[in-house]
């Protein structure tokens, strides 16, 4: 009777795995060895558990990003490569030179100013629908003195430049009125030659002269 059920168990294709997972095979000898109490797992669950550890560091690696992405301000956000920070007088100057005959547009913002956050998501979508146009975002708290000689005193604050026209349009704006924004794209985002180099900021010296009396800037209007 008992050799009888052994045979059977055997020549079941269904009861191989389980006759056998609980024991260790030695290739050279094809002697099974081990304790099948001792041992809790089976040849074929090995690739489940693979494939559950590798979801579960993918998902891990979502979550990450997820925080990270978080934690960022929303004026540290950019809408791409196109849209910069820029943080010195130099810089800005520097970005102004290397963008040829591409036109320029500058934002003037403040943290605290509620004005310019509640523009800044229309502000990176424009910035996504002309990725031929530099945006430069300029903190008004990290660049006062350059701030106060370009004469910017409400936020959010734009200039429009562009080649060796240099300052094209400077003017406050707030989200309600943001299609002057998209009316100074149409009118200075056209084909051009220019002759000559970038002019920038024009005649006026922001590395040299004495900065005028500070007064704090004043946000616009939502």
């Amino acid at each position: 009777m008992a050799d009888s059920l052994l045979r059977t168990q055997i020549s079941s294709p269904c009861s191989t795995t389980a006759l056998l997972s609980p024991f260790l095979i030695n290739p050279s000898s094809s002697r099974v060895s081990g304790n099948p109490r001792r041992l809790g797992v089976s040849f074929s669950s090995l690739p489940h558990q693979h494939n559950r550890f590798t979801h579960l560091k993918a998902h891990a690696q979502e979550v990450t990003t997820e925080s990270q992405n978080r934690e960022l301000k929303w004026w540290e956000r950019n809408a791409g490569p196109n849209m910069v920070d820029v943080h010195s007088t130099q810089e800005f100057l520097d970005a102004l030179k290397d963008a040829g005959e591409r036109l320029v547009i500058v934002e003037f913002y403040g943290t605290w100013c509620a004005s310019c956050r509640a523009l800044f998501p229309k502000l990176c979508r424009t910035a996504q629908e002309h990725p031929e146009i530099l945006f430069l975002k300029v903190n008004f708290d990290e660049n006062k003195p350059m701030c106060k000689r370009l004469n910017v005193r409400v936020l959010p604050y734009f200039h429009f430049y562009r080649g060796a026209d240099g300052q094209l349009e400077a003017f406050s704006c707030s989200l309600a009125k943001f299609q002057k924004i998209k009316d100074a794209i149409a009118t200075h985002n056209t084909d051009r030659c220019s002759i000559g180099p970038p002019v920038g900021v024009g005649d006026l010296n922001l590395l040299d002269t004495p900065s005028p009396q500070e007064t704090p800037a004043e946000p616009s209007s939502i």
